[in-house]
């Protein structure tokens, strides 16, 4: 569970990938997930060279509970590009009206002082790590949405901003898989479900999370908040944890110098953004194209304010980018049409007004299927014509 990632082992955290022991053990906190997704957001490790490598070298068939989990990422991003700004707003109803959810996360989820095991171990490994297991990121959304009554758009700008793989498409759009307003009912989980997956410190049984479905459900049907604490009773019985994790502070600069780029700086230069961060000899391909040969990384100021970042993130960017570029630089408007980069999502939610004439394009695990599919199976049903079951966890 507790990872820290060395911005230079993208090839390391490949090559250790174990299939069998993923599909076996990847409900579990503690189980072999592949620790590829910092390195997919920020475009270090594409999803057809990933998913290249498990057929060269694993065999593994598109039926493959790790194929899976690439096709969801492949699948928001195409519901990104078909919705646009669209995935920040719920696509439909959910449990409740969004009017009943309150519109910021409260100080005690924040600060990993709810009381409750499983909800402040995972804020504080997100804190310390960038990381959460995908089950741990289920969990706090439900906690979050579904019991604490906060809108789950508030809770994916808390969580994107301090993951080192915060994707806009993945995160804010699980959020929604989780709050039922993107999937056809909410995601809830019990003491039984923590117990099952998780370590024992994280466990809250006996607590009043020790409950069945039907209750969770007819909780997360009103519009009162479950209590945001365990009670006296069961702090004196020991389900509590430590002390609590004050929160990093979101940053919309980078906590390092950088100078502010001139239209002029980046005519003719192959432009390095924080998502597409491919490796050397892969950029020098695209380098030769260019005019200037230069290699700009570019981070863009009007996404980070909006999206801030937790210094940690912005570290790690920095230190994916620094070994492409030729300077790193702080950009304030859309570049000229005579610069290249690799098209990305990102870069149209920053800049609306980014020339297409500058886009390259990305690479995808499939090519889009055109009209916007309203669910995950139907995705999966167009691009490798069969069907697929339930999502897997990680």
């Amino acid at each position: 569970m507790e990872r820290f990632f060395d911005p230079h082992a993208a090839l390391d955290h490949l090559q250790a990938v174990r299939p069998t022991d993923y599909a076996r053990t990847r409900n579990h906190l503690q189980g072999a997930v592949t620790g590829l997704s910092p390195y997919i957001t920020h475009g270090v490790l594409t999803l057809p060279q990933v998913a290249e490598h498990l057929r060269q070298v694993h065999q593994i068939d598109p039926a493959h509970k790790l194929m899976y989990e690439l096709g969801w990422r492949a699948y928001f991003q195409h519901v990104w590009r078909h919705e646009g700004d669209g995935i920040f707003r719920s696509l439909h109803t959910g449990v409740l009206p969004d009017e009943a959810y309150a519109p910021e996360v409260p100080a005690d989820l924040r600060e990993a002082r709810t009381g409750l095991a499983v909800i402040d171990q995972a804020v504080r490994t997100l804190y310390r790590t960038g990381y959460l297991h995908n089950h741990a990121r289920l969990w706090l959304a439900s906690y979050t949405v579904h019991l604490r009554k906060v809108h789950w758009r508030a809770g994916a700008d808390w969580l994107y901003g301090h993951l080192l793989d915060g994707d806009l498409a993945s995160n804010h759009l699980s959020w929604q898989w989780v709050a039922g307003t993107g999937s056809h009912k909410p995601y809830l989980f019990n003491a039984e479900n923590v117990a099952r997956f998780a370590p024992p410190d994280w466990h809250v049984t006996g607590g009043w999370l020790d409950t069945d479905h039907d209750t969770l459900l007819a909780w997360a049907s009103q519009r009162e908040p479950v209590a945001p604490a365990v009670d006296a009773a069961e702090r004196r019985a020991g389900h509590t944890t430590s002390a609590h994790a004050p929160e990093p502070p979101l940053l919309s600069t980078p906590p390092f110098p950088l100078r502010t780029a001139q239209q002029d700086d980046l005519a003719g230069a192959w432009l390095v953004h924080p998502w597409s961060l491919r490796a050397a000899d892969d950029l020098a391909v695209q380098r030769t194209s260019t005019r200037s040969g230069r290699r700009i990384g570019v981070l863009l100021a009007p996404f980070h304010h909006t999206w801030p970042w937790s210094a940690q993130r912005w570290h790690f960017v920095h230190a994916l980018m620094h070994p492409l570029c030729d300077e790193i630089v702080w950009l304030e408007a859309p570049p000229p049409d005579t610069s290249f980069c690799i098209d990305n999502p990102h870069l149209h939610a920053a800049l609306p007004g980014w020339p297409d004439a500058a886009l390259c394009a990305d690479a995808v695990l499939w090519p889009d299927p055109g009209q916007r599919c309203r669910s995950f199976s139907r995705y999966w049903q167009v691009v490798n014509n069969e069907s697929v079951p339930r999502r897997a966890h990680q």
